[in-house]
């Protein structure tokens, strides 16, 4: 079975600069150790980076949400922590302009994945959207989210994206 573990945007600026939040940072140590075991197995890892230009205040995304974060060489857009010293060289890393990656799911068809658990941030919008690319990407492939690696600010609405995912969306919700 092909297995891949995606640490989705676990990235400074989300944990603790611009767009950061409590409880965030506790996601460190859990996402570290997920990384390991996923090494440890010989099964792949791969990150996405929320990436934006300094046009940022310009764009769609920008207008709506007017915080500059994750922008492309700053502190804000390198990976946090313990997770992010646990990348290894052969880890893929993919650039996103936008909450969820067409890129990500090219990619994942390419790799014919039997199995993807998605972890990182924030849970109602950048892992939910990308749980949608890979389930669209691999429809016969287990889409799996952790709960206890994920978060977002609202609590209602990380309640509400896992209920989604996991109700309606046919993607697994380990660890409510």
């Amino acid at each position: 079975m092909k297995k891949l573990l995606l640490v989705i945007d676990y990235q400074k600026d989300f944990v603790n600069g611009s767009l950061g939040f409590p409880g965030a940072e506790g996601l460190d140590g859990p996402i570290a150790q997920k990384i390991a075991q996923y090494h440890a197995a010989g099964d792949d890892v791969a990150f996405t980076l929320d990436t934006h230009g300094e046009n940022y205040l310009t764009t769609q995304e920008g207008k709506r949400l007017p915080v500059p974060h994750c922008l492309r060489g700053s502190e804000g857009w390198t990976l946090y922590g313990e997770s992010g010293k646990s990348r290894r060289e052969g880890d893929a890393v993919l650039e996103k302009p936008a909450f969820p990656s067409l890129e990500l799911g090219t990619w994942l068809r390419e790799k014919g994945y039997d199995r993807v658990e998605l972890v990182g941030l924030v849970s109602y919008i950048c892992v939910l959207s990308n749980a949608v690319v890979a389930k669209a990407a691999l429809p016969e492939a287990a889409i799996v989210v952790d709960a206890a690696c994920t978060a977002g600010p609202d609590p209602t609405l990380h309640k509400m994206a896992l209920d989604l995912m996991e109700q309606a969306l046919q993607i697994t919700v380990v660890n409510r």
